[in-house]
């Protein structure tokens, strides 16, 4: 449990870390961007394929994965219609009313991030919680700046953006524990959890990741960036799990 508290604190708080440099910077570069996203991607992609669902395949079989694999993808996909998508790059001249439209959104899309923390640490291989802790809290660095970065354009200071852009996590910590419990204690239901947040982090790639992080003209150095986050995941859960 102490692992559990101490992980998912640190991957809700990194939100606020990512959102740091708004204390001194207003503006993110495309190509900065891109490189953050493509990294967070490999870190994701590497957390899923060689972490979640093995791990889950361990305990049950192919067709539990495969059920909660699509469960993942299908819940996103769910919330992506009805919590509308904003492009915060194109949305600094919005009035100041959309504000709660966005913090509101990466609340909603805090959830299964915090379920994925807790589902990990629930498994009786327990460095699993702290790898995917450490991917997901790599992945809320670079949307807690984006986050602050738009709250700063709508004539609020930069103070107050980042620490609402840092409270946003907390939501994180409540899944989290939310997750451990079902998974510890209802029997059966961990290689679900596992797969259903391989399912939602894979969703996440392929659907916003890497898509964002191809658009404005640095598909190379975000492609090597993609792969050194997959590595730097492979390292960080063999040292996790050796």
């Amino acid at each position: 449990m102490e692992g559990l508290l101490l992980g998912s604190v640190l991957s809700a708080l990194s939100t606020g870390f990512g959102a740091i440099p708004i204390l001194f910077f207003k503006k993110l570069t495309h190509r900065w961007r891109d490189l953050l996203l493509a990294f967070t991607a490999g870190v994701m992609v590497s957390a899923s394929m060689f972490g979640l669902i093995p791990q889950a395949l361990d305990v049950s079989d192919t067709l539990v994965v495969s059920i909660g694999v699509m469960m993942g993808v299908t819940v996103l996909s769910l919330m992506e219609k009805l919590i509308p998508h904003i492009d915060l790059e194109r949305q600094q001249q919005v009035m100041s009313e959309k504000a709660f439209l966005i913090v509101a959104a990466l609340l909603l899309h805090n959830i299964p991030e915090g379920l994925s923390v807790g589902v990990s640490y629930a498994h009786v291989n327990s460095e699993l919680g702290a790898a995917v802790a450490i991917g997901i809290g790599l992945q809320n660095m670079p949307e807690g700046l984006l986050v602050a970065l738009f709250l700063s354009h709508q004539a609020m200071s930069r103070w107050k953006a980042f620490v609402i852009a840092t409270l946003t996590g907390v939501v994180e910590i409540i899944a989290a524990l939310i997750g451990y419990g079902m998974t510890r204690y209802v029997e059966g239901l961990v290689p679900y959890g596992l797969s259903f947040a391989a399912g939602a982090m894979m969703f996440v790639v392929y659907k916003e990741l890497i898509p964002e992080s191809h658009g404005d003209g640095n598909e190379r150095v975000a492609t090597f960036s993609f792969i050194f986050g997959l590595l730097a995941m492979i390292i960080l859960m063999d040292i996790f799990n050796g």
